[in-house]
C-alpha cells in the first residue's frame, strides 16, 4: 500500500504566504515552517535556561515543522479574513482540525500516534503549542522586517500589529529573543560575518 502523507508534506513548498500583499521576497509555507521550527527550538532553550521552564526543545521544533501542515488542504487563509470575527475564526478552526485529521489518515496506523501531537494541538502540549505560536509570530515579524529592509512599505502595518500581538503574549522568552537576536536581522552579510562577542 502507498501512503500519501509525506508526498502531501512536500507540497508545502507550493503554498505561498502573504498572498494579499506585494512581496519583495516571496515566502512559502515550507520555508516558514523551517524558520518557525528553529525559533520554537530557540525559545524553548531560552525558556529553560532563563525563565525556569521545562520545555522539550526538540518537541517544540517538531511541532514548529508541522504547525501549518493543515494548510496543504486549506491553503493559507489571510489573517484579516481568518480573524475577521469570532464566527469565522471558529469555523476555520473546525476546518483546520478536519484537515489535520485527514492528513493523519494518510499515515499507516503504527505511525499516527507519533504525528498526532505534532499536527493537532492537545491540552497536554498546550504550553509547547503556545511557544510555537510565539515562534510563528516572531517569524511573521522577521518577514515584515525583511520586507521593510527591501524597501517594501506594504508590511508596515503588519509589522506594528505583529509586535503588539507578541507583546500581548507576555512571554519572557519572546522579550529575551527580541533583545538578544532580533537586531541582527537588520545587519548586512558583512556585519553578520564579524566576530560575535563572547
Amino acid at each position: 500500500m502507498s501512503y500519501s502523507f509525506f508526498a502531501m508534506m512536500a507540497r508545502l513548498k507550493y503554498i505561498d504566504r502573504w498572498a494579499l500583499m506585494r512581496n519583495a521576497n516571496p515566502e512559502n509555507i515550507s520555508e516558514h515552517s523551517l524558520e518557525v521550527a528553529m525559533l520554537a527550538h530557540a525559545l524553548a532553550i531560552i525558556g529553560n535556561e532563563k525563565c525556569g521552564k521545562s520545555y522539550v526543545p526538540e518537541k517544540a521544533a517538531l511541532i514548529g515543522l508541522y504547525h501549518d501542515a493543515a494548510e496543504i488542504i486549506t491553503g493559507d487563509m489571510p489573517t484579516p479574513v481568518k480573524y475577521y470575527d469570532e464566527d469565522i475564526r471558529q469555523a476555520y478552526k473546525k476546518v483546520e482540525i478536519a484537515a489535520s485529521k485527514s492528513l493523519l489518515e494518510m499515515l499507516p496506523d503504527y505511525m499516527r500516534k507519533y504525528y498526532k501531537g505534532l499536527i493537532l494541538p492537545s491540552e497536554e502540549e498546550r504550553e509547547l503549542w503556545r511557544l510555537v505560536k510565539a515562534a510563528d509570530k516572531l517569524s511573521a515579524l522577521i518577514k515584515c522586517m525583511e520586507e521593510e529592509k527591501a524597501g517594501n512599505h506594504e508590511f508596515v502595518t503588519a509589522c506594528q500589529s505583529t509586535k503588539q500581538i507578541l507583546n500581548d503574549m507576555k512571554m519572557e522568552e519572546i522579550n529575551i529573543f527580541i533583545n538578544d537576536f532580533l537586531g541582527a536581522y537588520q545587519k548586512t552579510l558583512d556585519e553578520l560575518s564579524e566576530t560575535e562577542p563572547s
